[in-house]
């Protein structure tokens, strides 16, 4: 990989534990396949044809929306345009969607970037840190709606299914609770101070650096409208576009589904993937709660394995080249990073 020593990640533990995952799951995902008729899943997605191909391009749609939601969160000079924030989030989704990278991965390359593109360091990593927040504050509000949903038009069966994914929801929102104290807690500068402390000094240069992210992520917290309009307005709309993946897919795949019903599936499948970060691309896991899921909203075996093909070809179209655009990207970043101006810091109240 291009790039310098820092960006050396995953170790080799990573690497390696990441590549047992991936074969696991790969495995898993053949035995799913072959034990659901493999001819039937094949027969089905030749039949839809480009309308998969369709289908899996429709994600630009929702990395426009969240490369506006992202853009929204970062103030200062040299905040990058809509075009170049698509660029990043296509970049990072990548990263993080096909590398053992513990879905992190794409966040320390996107922090790059914007650094050679200009952005100031603490601005960067703000805009990164409150975005994750509030993505995971999104992700659980779609969520439970997904469940709800369950609970109330899918049939018996389906209950039990429902019931884990609440237990696992609720799990998650002490952490998301916890995760926002910690923000306003100053905790980069703290850390930074304790290490400092037992390096006997080595890392005062970086206190001062420390504090300015944690500044300017509780800048951007105090932006209510801001954050209002990320959740309500951008996350919806971002959520809206990768549900019209599934139908568009279905809908080519011959099963007569309503955008209601393809919100469930994306909903619940966004969270059942998050849950398996450490299996790179989601492998296995991804095809067996599409399963668990259609079977829950009457889909047959092999139309949510189909299904969950369409989504491996989304990957192939979008993620696969997105690798091919980062590392071109790190090629072309060995240019010094643009000093920012002077005049305004990373917490300036630039317009959005």
């Amino acid at each position: 990989m291009h790039g310098d020593k820092g960006a050396a990640w995953p170790d080799a533990p990573m690497k390696r534990l990441g590549r047992a995952a991936a074969l696991a799951g790969f495995l898993a995902a053949l035995w799913l396949v072959w034990r659901d008729n493999p001819g039937a899943v094949l027969a089905l997605m030749r039949a839809a044809g480009a309308g998969l191909v369709l289908a899996g391009l429709a994600h630009v749609l929702p990395m426009l929306a969240n490369a506006r939601d992202w853009q929204t969160l970062i103030f200062g000079p040299n905040r990058p345009g809509l075009a170049a924030m698509l660029h990043l989030v296509w970049i990072r989704e990548s990263v993080n969607s096909l590398l053992p990278v513990a879905r992190i991965g794409g966040e320390i390359v996107s922090f790059r970037l914007m650094r050679h593109r200009g952005v100031v360091a603490s601005t960067a990593a703000a805009s990164l840190v409150v975005d994750m927040q509030l993505t995971l504050i999104s992700q659980l509000m779609f969520t439970w709606v997904g469940i709800g949903f369950l609970l109330s038009h899918a049939a018996s069966g389906a209950l039990r299914l429902a019931g884990h994914l609440a237990w696992g929801a609720l799990a998650l929102a002490p952490v998301l609770v916890l995760f926002a104290f910690v923000q306003h807690a100053s905790p980069f500068e703290r850390v930074t101070r304790l290490l400092n402390r037992m390096t006997s000094g080595k890392l005062t240069a970086l206190v001062g650096e420390s504090a300015q992210i944690d500044e300017s992520i509780k800048s951007i917290w105090r932006r209510r409208g801001v954050v209002l309009r990320y959740l309500f307005l951008w996350q919806t709309l971002q959520n809206a576009a990768t549900s019209l993946e599934i139908y568009l897919a279905l809908r080519f795949l011959g099963s007569r589904v309503s955008l209601a019903e393809a919100f469930v599936i994306e909903s619940l499948i966004q969270a059942v993937s998050s849950a398996a970060f450490f299996v790179p691309g989601a492998l296995g896991v991804q095809e067996g709660a599409f399963v668990l899921i259609g079977d829950a909203l009457g889909l047959a075996p092999p139309t949510s394995l189909a299904l969950a093909g369409a989504r491996r070809i989304r990957d192939l179209l979008i993620f696969v080249p997105g690798l091919v655009a980062w590392q071109v990207a790190e090629s072309s970043a060995k240019a010094p990073i643009a000093a920012p101006s002077p005049a305004r810091g990373a917490g300036g109240r630039d317009a959005e």
